[in-house]
């Protein structure tokens, strides 16, 4: 296709409905997406992150509906995450669809989208500290403000698989209103 008319596609399919149901926020990091069962790799780079998902400039975008595993390289940190291409623009790249995450690793999704639309970023360490700080003084119980055992609790109950991420996000959001 002519680069003119290419150039026209991709404008048109962004002018159209938005199917996306999480913003996304421009967003540069060195990525790799592998197809687990051919083990087939491709390097990119994103181009924005959302809850979501991502799209990754790539000159040879694996087709749609191709599952993945993607891995999303930042400073020293990386995001591993499962998806699913929503769509392939050879010779550009792909949209990406998250499908699935470790619960450490939404965590660190939440907080990268946290830092990229400003919304205040939740952290455990509040209930850390102050469950660490009551066993170091002997403070009771009534002491340690309820929202952070809350809080507490539901990460632990995340981080071991005991609730999915929806739910977890469902209560967390729920208790910090």
């Amino acid at each position: 296709m002519p680069p003119e008319l290419q150039r026209q596609f991709v404008l048109s399919r962004r002018a159209g409905k938005e199917r996306r149901n999480n913003p996304r926020y421009p967003f540069t990091a060195t990525c790799d997406a592998t197809e687990p069962k051919s083990h087939a790799k491709i390097i990119g780079r994103t181009s924005d992150l959302g809850r979501g998902g991502c799209y990754i400039d790539t000159i040879g975008p694996f087709p749609s509906g191709t599952i993945l595993v993607v891995r999303i390289n930042r400073e020293k940190e990386t995001l591993t995450m499962e998806g699913k291409v929503a769509f392939a623009q050879p010779g550009m790249g792909m949209g990406v669809s998250f499908t699935k995450a470790e619960p450490d690793q939404q965590l660190v999704l939440d907080r990268w989208i946290a830092e990229l639309s400003g919304e205040p970023i939740a952290s455990p360490a509040p209930a850390a500290n102050a469950a660490a700080a009551q066993r170091d003084n002997g403070t009771k119980s009534a002491d340690v403000p309820p929202l952070y055992v809350m809080n507490e609790l539901i990460l632990l109950l995340l981080q071991k698989g005991v609730l999915t991420e929806a739910e977890g996000k469902s209560l967390l959001q729920k208790l910090l209103k």
